[in-house]
């Protein structure tokens, strides 16, 4: 079990999938500070906005830790690019130590709209008591090592579903055959397929968009519980056809 920063956002990070990322929020501020000094990598979780955290919005049980690949400040702006590596699990959520802006007991921030304080001046308002200095909210995690690969028929269906998928997408395109066998051979899912560990949550990071799709995948506890949720997906496809 370890101690990890969450960033809580309405989206799904997948194992192998490249992600960027504005930070702009003290509490994501800091965080970002804490993870650089430490040279240690954060978990993102789908917010629940029906599990409230300090009255934020709080973490699904499922999220996939983040290493920073790249990181750039401009102006009050983070932009960070980051790769998903592990999933894990959250145990424990611990609260951060002050609630929203939109809280009346941090009314006195809400003057100028779209103006952050500073951390200085948040950090001056945790309560007595209070025994976290930290804005954001972390979790005890539990992670999930993804050491199953898949086989060569797993691989070769894997495939069909993904040429199934992009020649679907192709039609309500109104694509050419021609156009769609260059796109085939070019495009780099594919060429992603392998029979390297987590190879099949980076093809599924390509392929799909639906948020709740992606959570179902994320949480999927093996090789072949993802390969029916993506088979079921083209099967969806076919039935609009």
């Amino acid at each position: 079990m370890e101690k990890l920063p969450l960033f809580v956002l309405p989206m799904v990070l997948l194992p192998g999938e490249v992600q960027e990322l504005r930070v702009f929020e003290p509490r994501y501020k800091q965080m970002l500070d804490d993870c650089l000094l430490d040279s240690k990598n954060f978990g993102l979780v789908r917010s629940d906005y029906l599990s409230q955290v300090n009255h934020w919005d709080g973490p699904v049980e499922y999220g996939c830790e983040a290493e920073i690949v790249y990181h750039e400040t401009k102006g009050s702006n983070h932009f960070l690019e980051i790769i998903g590596r592990r999933r894990f699990t959250i145990s424990k959520v611990h609260s951060p130590a002050l609630p929203p802006f939109s809280h009346p007991s941090m009314s006195k921030f809400m003057e100028k709209e779209g103006i952050y304080p500073d951390l200085e001046s948040l950090i001056e308002e945790i309560p007595e008591g209070v025994e976290t200095s930290k804005l954001y909210i972390s979790g005890d995690v539990d992670f999930i090592e993804t050491t199953e690969i898949m086989n060569q028929s797993q691989q070769d269906a894997l495939e069909e579903i993904v040429r199934g998928i992009l020649r679907r997408v192709g039609l309500i395109l109104k694509v050419d055959d021609e156009t769609f066998s260059a796109w085939i051979k070019s495009s780099p899912i594919l060429g992603t397929i392998s029979d390297e560990p987590g190879a099949i949550f980076a093809v599924s990071a390509m392929l799909m968009g639906d948020l709740d799709l992606r959570q179902e995948i994320l949480e999927a506890k093996d090789i072949d519980a993802v390969m029916a949720l993506l088979h079921k997906e083209l099967e969806k496809f076919s039935e609009e056809e």
